[in-house]
């Protein structure tokens, strides 16, 4: 998935109307915690809730267990006056999107953050009318009558918006990957299960039907016992850089955080494909795809990775755009290779081989293949369909009303970035990097 270049600020002034809004100061950040829904007997629909939050990181197959099953609800259960009002922090192009599946679904948007005037501007003209634009996203925080925050921003603001949001009594819906690293990773399940708010991290594959529904035929046996995992993105769009100036007023010190001393235009623009804002496309990508793999595989993130990668056609960024990843994680091996300059399938697949059989997705669906592959050529089932953001966003609106464990919250969001963690740690080092089980810490 391709994200627009959104930003969160963190001072605060006050600048003229804009839109259908103002910009105003604001000071605040953003969390969501699990509080469990009122008289709740342990379990949803047949459904086993996961512990809340006890003060060490969760044990790795009871954790998986609860979160096997995603909870699907029809679009009718969000009740007309029963409204969660969500602001935005960070409007770029995935944000605003993002935004407008919360508004489809009938959720109020009355606040827009970002340190980039352009990016604000566009997000409060396509927020409510009326809708509030700022500059210091923790100013949102205050607001009594908001639920919850939608956190759109470069990697490096997640979690500490996060845990200022949860801690401000915000719900939170926050785009992948959750963290910039794993001690961050760690830092966020402890800080969000130490409050009873509400976190969904942003990896809609977990609320897809089609993918639900063949994660359950693996977990079924229709590919036997999985042995190897492969991850493919490529897209032809890496080009140098451009370090033209701006087309608007941007606050660098407020979208730099303390994460870098200075910021060249390129690298607001690309954030993405500098250290100091993000894991790169390894973990951005890698996030949704490793996911994938653990999910069906029944497994947490790897026990090591190993990691090399260069920058081909995108001179200037720091991260790679061409790379190639292998993981260790015990039952079965699995590999991650993304190309920016090349264009073969045009997008993500994924296949997962068993002793009895292949399972491949993508971004159009699944396709089923019988072992042995000489006798089995031509798919047994093949299912075809769009990748949707709003079963995700509809998830969390429903556990923000409910309280129960949403389909991707916050164990779910550290694990699956673990092992693209762990192979940009690899990468670094030029050698192997070692995971504890608890996912905890890095060897």
């Amino acid at each position: 998935m391709s994200f627009g270049f959104v930003l969160a600020a963190t001072g605060s002034f006050a600048a003229s109307p804009i839109g259908r809004g103002r910009f105003q100061a604001c000071h605040g950040m953003c969390i969501a915690s699990h509080r469990p829904h009122r008289g709740d007997s342990g379990r949803r629909g047949g459904q086993t809730v996961t512990p809340a939050y006890t003060g060490a990181m969760p044990d790795r197959r009871a954790f998986l267990a609860g979160a096997a099953a995603p909870m699907l609800l029809p679009a009718s259960a969000v009740g007309a006056n029963d409204r969660v009002s969500v602001a935005l922090i960070g409007a770029g192009g995935r944000g605003r999107r993002v935004m407008a599946a919360f508004r489809e679904l009938g959720s109020p948007v009355p606040a827009v953050c970002d340190v980039y005037e352009p990016n604000l501007a566009r997000g409060v003209e396509e927020a409510d009318e009326g809708a509030q634009g700022y500059r210091d996203y923790r100013r949102i925080l205050e607001l009594k009558d908001l639920d919850a925050v939608l956190i759109a921003t470069p990697d490096h603001w997640h979690v500490r918006m996060m845990l200022d949001a949860v801690a401000a009594g915000k719900d939170v819906y926050c785009e992948k990957p959750m963290s910039h690293s794993i001690s961050e990773g760690v830092r966020a399940v402890e800080g969000v299960r130490a409050t009873d708010r509400i976190v969904q991290i942003g990896m809609q594959r977990r609320s897809t039907p089609w993918v639900v529904e063949m994660r359950q035929s693996v977990a079924e046996g229709a590919i036997g016992t999985l042995t190897m995992a492969r991850a493919e993105w490529n897209w032809a769009i890496s080009k140098p850089l451009s370090n033209s100036p701006l087309s608007g007023e941007l606050d660098s010190n407020r979208f730099l955080g303390g994460s870098a001393r200075s910021l060249e235009p390129m690298m607001f623009r690309n954030w993405r494909y500098f250290w100091a804002f993000s894991g790169g496309n390894m973990t951005d990508q890698g996030t949704h795809l490793m996911d994938v793999i653990q999910w069906f595989g029944g497994v947490g993130s790897p026990r090591s990775a190993v990691c090399q990668g260069k920058v081909v056609g995108m001179r200037g960024a720091e991260t790679p755009d061409s790379f190639s990843a292998a993981f260790d994680y015990g039952p079965f091996l699995a590999s991650w290779n993304l190309n920016y300059n090349n264009d073969f399938r045009n997008g993500w697949t994924i296949e997962l081989l068993g002793d009895e059989g292949t399972v491949v997705l993508n971004n159009r669906g699944y396709r089923l293949y019988a072992a042995p592959w000489a006798q089995n050529q031509e798919p047994v089932k093949v299912y075809e369909d769009r990748l949707p953001t709003i079963p995700h966003v509809r998830n969390f609106l429903e556990c923000v009303k409910s309280r129960d464990e949403p389909n991707a919250p916050v164990e779910v969001g550290h694990t699956a970035v673990c092992g693209p963690h762990l192979a940009n740690i690899a990468f670094h080092r030029r050698s192997s990097a070692f995971l504890n089980p608890e996912a905890t810490e890095v060897f």
